[in-house]
Parts: structure tokens; C-alpha cells; sequence
């Protein structure tokens, strides 16, 4: 574990100092081969740096080392009768073209390898000795040199890729977990701003419904002396159920304390909103498999129609609700006996309305309709998919 720590180091703070590091070891070589070439004459000298300094740039800029250090190599052996320890250059150039670049420089500089060998090996190794078999054997020897460097460059680009695709794999990937955190978070804020809308403009309208009924039946000549008694006693139970659904909301939104939780509305409590508002409610079938989301969209379609009732079908006006179930599907009616269609207003921008309970029923796979019905007022009719009913053991 710890070699490969250095190793990883290594790697990160050399390819940071990637052209010091090159010039340094051009810079050694070129001393140690000017020394050794000095012997055959200055051209021979001259010639050998002139090979080596271009290998400063061998990884920053291949293309160009790698022609400066072909033009130098075919003048030392046009020029050089002798070969030298400048020699090296050809393998590192070779794989750093291979190693480096893309396209065609690679394959040139394996071709260049092999017309060096092709000069070098009559040029320095055939003498009086050597025979033809054996001049054929020296340039494949080197050839063979040049082509086993190529190949590890090669090796050494195609992970360089590898580790580069991963690299960018990651980064993707790290992008792609921070664009669906912000999703999420946009989802969930988009959920809480809908479970406010309905909590507070459904207890509002109810607390002022009750109010203006409270206030009317507060008078000595009303009609029924105990309405503002009950009204009151509905304001009072609407608000303490409005306070503990915004506290259990906002809890979401606290993360320095602990969070509140109470139990999700459901279908099952349609009926009791109804009895709070004193309308018609009916049930039809055995009561069907909800999830906790499709039975929260049912209440809270409920919930927007009834507050919708009492915002504009006018004074007077009453609502009925149907719930029917079937073994594969959950109708909820809501309708009214009010103004229908004359009592339609614009949703203001950003309202949730009607549209957000299209979208919450879409969400769980149903559909909703709303609109004025023939025989006046308005209807909203919800559908949604649901399991059968749960079997009750007998004893």
C-alpha cells in the first residue's frame, strides 16, 4: 500500500514538472555524450547535442522533438563515421512518438526507425568481417530495438487513454450525482411548496368561512343561536390541524433539531374533512390498497375542491363527495351547486390549482378532470389506480 501511494506522488508530481524533469535528463545525457564524441572531432560533438536537446521536449512537444531529432540523426550518420552514446536518442524518440501523439506521427517514427537501422547497420557495423548474413542479422536486431520500443509506447498511450476515460468517467459521473441531487432537492421543494398551498389556503378558507357563519350567527334574531358556538369550535380544530401539518412540513427543513412527524392524510380521511365543512359525503365499495402518495393525492384533490367550493361558487353553495371504489381503481366526485363555470378565476402565477392536482395525479398514475357541469356548478372527478381490498381473516 505504501509503494503505491508513492507511486500515485510520483506520477501526479512529475506530470506537474513534466518539462523540468525531460530537460534534466537531456541535459546529463548531452554532457556524457559530447564527452565520449569529443574524440571523433568537433563536428561529431556538435552533432551529438544537437540530437540530445531536442528530447527536452519530447512529451511537451513529440512532433517537433521527434523531426529536430531525425534530421540530427540522418546528418551524424551522413557526417559521423563513427556511432556514439548520442545513439539512444532513436528508441526514445520512437516511443515517444508512439506514446505522445495521435494519427500518423506514431507510425512515421517506427518507419524512421527502421530506415535509421536500415543506414546505421551498413554505415557502422559492416567491415571486412562482417558478412552479408551477418549485416542482415545486425539490422534486424536493431529493427527489432525500434519495434519493441513503438509497441511499449503504444501500450503506455493506450493507458494513458484508459486512465483518461476513467478520469472523465468520474468527473461525469460526479456531475451527473450533483445534477440529481439538485433535482431532488427542486422535487422536494416543489412538493413542500404544494403540501403549504394546501394546508394554508384550505385551512384559511375554512377559518374564514366559519368566521363570516360565526360572525352572522352571533346576532340576538339568528336562526340557529348555537352556529356560532360550532363555528368556532370548527375555526379552533382547523387551525390546531393546520399548525401540526406546518410544523411537521417545516421540520423537513430544520437540520440543526429533530424532526416532527405525524401520520400522512390518506383516503380514509376525506370523510372526517367533509364532516368538519358539514357536506355530503358518500362511500361506495370496499375501500381499496392505496399507496401512502396516491392516498395523500386523494385527500389533498379533496381538500383543493372543497376550498375551491368555498372560495367561488358563491354564497349558499354546497358539495358533495362520491369516493367509489373498484377492485382495480379509486373515483373521487367532487361537485358543487354553485356558480360553475361563472365563478371561474385566472390562477395567478405560481398558483397551484387545478394544474397541481393534474400533476399529482400523473404522479401516480391516474388522471383528473375539472370543469363545469351540465346541470351547473363544477365537477372534479379524480382516477386512480389502487390495489384490491385487504382481506379481512375470519375468526
Amino acid at each position: 500500500m505504501n509503494a503505491t501511494r508513492v507511486a500515485e506522488r510520483w506520477g501526479r508530481w512529475a506530470g506537474r514538472h513534466m518539462f523540468g524533469l525531460d530537460a534534466t535528463a537531456a541535459a546529463v545525457l548531452g554532457i556524457l555524450a559530447t564527452i565520449t564524441a569529443a574524440s571523433q572531432g568537433w563536428p561529431a560533438a556538435v552533432i551529438s547535442l544537437a540530437m540530445i536537446v531536442p528530447l527536452a521536449w519530447r512529451r511537451t512537444a513529440p512532433v517537433a522533438s521527434g523531426v529536430a531529432v531525425t534530421a540530427s540523426c540522418l546528418l551524424y550518420v551522413a557526417v559521423v563515421p563513427a556511432g556514439s552514446l548520442a545513439m539512444v536518442v532513436a528508441p526514445i524518440t520512437v516511443y515517444a512518438l508512439a506514446a505522445y501523439t495521435d494519427g500518423w506521427p506514431g507510425p512515421a517514427g517506427l518507419a524512421m526507425g527502421w530506415v535509421g537501422a536500415l543506414l546505421a547497420g551498413p554505415r557502422y557495423w559492416l567491415d571486412e568481417y562482417t558478412t552479408a548474413l551477418g549485416l542482415i542479422f545486425i539490422i534486424m536486431l536493431l529493427g527489432l530495438l525500434i519495434t519493441v520500443t513503438w509497441v511499449f509506447g503504444r501500450l503506455r498511450r493506450v493507458r494513458r487513454e484508459q486512465v483518461s476515460g476513467l478520469a472523465e468517467r468520474a468527473r461525469l459521473l460526479e456531475l451527473e450525482r450533483e445534477q440529481e441531487a439538485e433535482l431532488a432537492a427542486l422535487s422536494e421543494r416543489s412538493r413542500i411548496a404544494r403540501e403549504m398551498h394546501d394546508i394554508i389556503a384550505h385551512s384559511l378558507t375554512v377559518v374564514i368561512a366559519q368566521a363570516d357563519g360565526g360572525r352572522y350567527s352571533a346576532t340576538p334574531d339568528a336562526p340557529v343561536p348555537d352556529a356560532a358556538a360550532q363555528a368556532l369550535t370548527t375555526i379552533a380544530a382547523t387551525g390546531r390541524q393546520a399548525l401540526t401539518d406546518m410544523r411537521s412540513l417545516l421540520s423537513v427543513l430544520r437540520e440543526d433539531g429533530p424532526r416532527e412527524f405525524a401520520s400522512t392524510p390518506g383516503a380514509a380521511d376525506i370523510e372526517g374533512l367533509v364532516a368538519d365543512l358539514g357536506w355530503s359525503y358518500r362511500e361506495i365499495g370496499a375501500p381499496g390498497t392505496l399507496s401512502a402518495g396516491a392516498g395523500l393525492t386523494a385527500f389533498r384533490v379533496a381538500q383543493e375542491s372543497l376550498t375551491n367550493v368555498l372560495k367561488h361558487a358563491g354564497p349558499g353553495a354546497r358539495a358533495e363527495v362520491e369516493v367509489r371504489w373498484s377492485p382495480r381503481r379509486l373515483e373521487l366526485t367532487v361537485s358543487d351547486d354553485g356558480r360553475g363555470a361563472a365563478g371561474l378565476v385566472e390562477p395567478s402565477p405560481g398558483g397551484q390549482g387545478v394544474i397541481g392536482m393534474r400533476e399529482r395525479a400523473h404522479l401516480h398514475g391516474g388522471t383528473l378532470a375539472a370543469g363545469p357541469h351540465p346541470g351547473g356548478g363544477y365537477r372534479v372527478r379524480l382516477e386512480l389506480p389502487c390495489g384490491p381490498a385487504p382481506e379481512i381473516p375470519v375468526a
